[in-house]
């Protein structure tokens, strides 16, 4: 579906409006290197934490007008600068998604849910904002459903990787919900399968599928290939969490992925949203004749 992947943020598919692709492209440079400099390589995390730093720096220079630092110039600022002031792009966006990254550093568990959303708020939900930004949309229920979209995708991501995250010391399974099914950190963190586990992801899951449902609206409020684009997103989300349940809830030893043979299954569901959403203006097109 896309030429590139960042988890949170799809980008440069042939859906992309052509005019938006340098814009959208140098967003997802900037977030791509800054997720690269939390968690790629062999640094230290007082190296990682020094480098992030070093980022911000560069990324507020620019929106002050200044030249950055040469480090990351040419792959990421100089394109960023010239679509930051064109766009007038919210810095304090950008910013935040350096501030999750940070936070992976240092804290690898979460109390309970709302702890856990305020997370997505940064390392999700800001990537939503930037696009609905550049496409000229800013209401607030557009903004809210954006948010609930990518938080959902987020959580997804997190039930998706149970048996990559584990081993490096992750746990985003909030405290709470494993209290609730009688297990510790201990479970997740070892990939441990057992019925209790699977429960939890089941519930996560449903958590998950019930925020999707809230933000799924947004497809009828962004027109053109935009609309289609984030009909894909949102089904290749759905697809991840039907591929969960199918292996009845095993993600802590087995990680589902999308596979080319998923495509039709996410056109299919792309074209239903669709369909829904022409028959739910019919009908309110037939009431109001009616009166």
């Amino acid at each position: 579906m896309s030429i590139e992947h960042y988890e949170n943020f799809p980008v440069a598919s042939w859906l992309c409006p052509k005019s938006l692709r340098p814009a959208v492209a140098a967003i997802y440079h900037f977030a791509r290197t800054a997720d690269d400099l939390a968690d790629e390589g062999e640094r230290s995390t007082a190296g990682r934490q020094a480098d992030l730093k070093a980022y911000r720096e560069d990324l507020l220079a620019i929106a002050a007008g200044r030249q950055p630092s040469p480090r990351w110039a040419a792959a990421v600022f100089t394109p960023l600068a010239s679509v930051l002031h064109q766009y007038r792009l919210p810095v304090a966006l950008l910013n935040d998604l350096i501030s999750a990254f940070e936070q992976d550093l240092e804290k690898c568990n979460y109390r309970d849910r709302p702890e856990l959303l305020d997370y997505c708020s940064r390392s999700a939900n800001p990537v939503g904002r930037l696009l609905l930004h550049l496409y000229g949309v800013h209401d607030a229920l557009a903004l809210q459903r954006s948010d609930a979209i990518c938080s959902s995708l987020q959580l997804i991501n997190f039930w998706q990787d149970f048996s990559r995250d584990g081993p490096i010391g992750r746990v985003y399974a909030p405290q709470s919900d494993l209290q609730s099914h009688g297990l510790s950190s201990a479970a997740p963190l070892a990939c441990q399968d057992s019925p209790a586990a699977r429960a939890l992801i089941a519930d996560l899951c449903a958590w998950a599928e019930q925020l999707m449902a809230e933000g799924a609206p947004l497809v009828h409020q962004i027109p053109g290939r935009a609309g289609w684009e984030l009909r894909l997103v949102v089904q290749g989300g759905l697809r991840i969490l039907a591929k969960i349940k199918a292996m009845h809830f095993a993600s802590l030893i087995q990680r589902p992925a999308l596979k080319p043979m998923d495509a039709p299954i996410l056109l299919w569901g792309a074209l239903r949203m669709s369909k829904k959403e022409h028959d739910t203006r019919t009908s309110s097109q037939q009431q109001e004749e009616s009166l």
